[in-house]
């Protein structure tokens, strides 16, 4: 692909899509970050508890990145931020008071979500912006190791584990669409 970021007619302007690539990614790593710390204020001190407040620093490290790149690029942030701080807790203590196979549920799910995302995105930009590339397959990779931790910890074991993913996986890419544009 040559070095123009991949486009059909009537897509927003390049800038226009980076924005959105940012401003949908800084979203989704906030929302990440909210769903451990409620995960993290009910598990408190149980068994599985490390593993989260480790995934818990690698999203703030993501998060922290597209905090930067928002403010370099004037990337205007999501107006939904408040919707997801609260949202994104209120999931991670849910799905953990239902006890540490559902809070791994809910890792698997959304992580599953941002792998496709991070994948089309990364398929989008081809070699435009390399170092924004990177970034994106760096942390797919982080999600990705998440997933595989959630497994490890009986995530597919989670009471109605079908229908709290699918939830999940829906919500999800709905916070995706909105983020983006809004």
């Amino acid at each position: 692909m040559s070095e123009e970021l991949r486009r059909l007619p009537g897509d927003p302007p390049r800038e226009e899509l980076i924005a959105r690539m940012i401003r949908v990614d800084h979203a989704g790593e906030y929302g990440a970050k909210r769903i451990y710390d409620g995960q993290l204020a009910v598990l408190g001190r149980a068994k599985p508890a490390a593993e989260i407040r480790r995934m818990a620093e690698q999203e703030q490290r993501h998060l922290a990145a597209f905090e930067k790149l928002v403010a370099e690029r004037r990337v205007r942030p999501t107006a939904l931020s408040p919707l997801w701080h609260a949202a994104g807790f209120a999931l991670g203590a849910a799905t953990a008071l239902l006890g540490t196979r559902a809070a791994m549920a809910c890792t698997v799910a959304v992580e599953e979500v941002i792998d496709e995302h991070y994948r089309r995105q990364s398929a989008a930009l081809g070699d435009a912006e390399p170092a924004l590339k990177a970034v994106i397959e760096e942390f797919r990779r982080d999600e990705l190791e998440h997933r595989d931790i959630a497994l490890a910890h009986g995530a597919e074991d989670a009471p109605a584990y079908p229908a709290l993913s699918a939830a999940i996986k829906t919500a999800s890419r709905l916070a995706i669409w909105l983020s983006t544009r809004i």
